[in-house]
């Protein structure tokens, strides 16, 4: 298992829009990937999970992959939120 954390910095943070193109690039994967803030860990392809975090602007979270594409899972999602989800 692999992590990396990220700051979230575009204006909406992962809210509907970006969330789904988050959901949506970790289902390429067949890996196991989860999103965890503070303390609390959901499935990243599921909407409401993600959605249920509450994250905004300037927050910091941690990606989580698991399987056998998992550093790629984790560069392509770290690229997608580095890149503002193309916003």
């Amino acid at each position: 298992m692999l992590s990396k954390e990220v700051v979230v910095q575009n204006q909406v943070g992962l809210h509907a829009r970006p969330a789904t193109f988050f959901i949506q690039k970790s289902n390429e994967f067949k890996s196991g990937i989860w999103v965890e803030k503070n303390d609390r860990r959901v499935n990243a392809k599921s909407l409401l999970g993600v959605l249920s975090l509450g994250i905004t602007k300037g927050t910091r979270i941690t990606v989580f992959a698991d399987g056998p594409d998992e550093q790629e899972a984790l560069e392509a999602l770290a690229a997608l939120i580095g890149a503002n989800f193309d916003e």
